[in-house]
């Protein structure tokens, strides 16, 4: 049975720093794409990162230069480094195996002005 269970979110002030973590089991994180999406309050859940199988990471131009993913494969872990947080990037953060149905359950990121 796949699981992913995200940890890591908080509130924080504008300009502040968290990173959220996504242990997986059930599933190989480094043979896999692995992605985080948000969903702001009131809005639909948007793409934000992927990891590839391969390394390569792709991230959405509102976050470029100030989310970083990463994993790390020991641990079946994924990472999203997240600085330079704006009151925009409030939202619940999942993560997801990119192209296949398994969602963690969130978790919440706020940040204040």
């Amino acid at each position: 049975q796949v699981q992913l269970v995200e940890s890591g979110g908080g509130s924080v002030q504008a300009g502040g720093s968290l990173r959220l973590s996504c242990t997986a089991s059930g599933i190989a994180v480094s043979f896999n794409p692995m992605g985080w999406y948000r969903q702001p309050p009131g809005e639909q859940r948007e793409w934000v990162a992927n990891i590839l199988d391969t390394g390569r990471t792709l991230y959405t131009d509102s976050v470029k230069g100030r989310f970083t993913i990463s994993r790390d494969n020991a641990k079946n872990t994924v990472y999203l480094q997240m600085n330079s947080l704006k009151p925009e990037d409030t939202a619940v953060y999942y993560c997801h195996n990119v192209g296949g149905i398994f969602w963690g359950q969130g978790t919440q990121v706020t940040v204040s002005s």
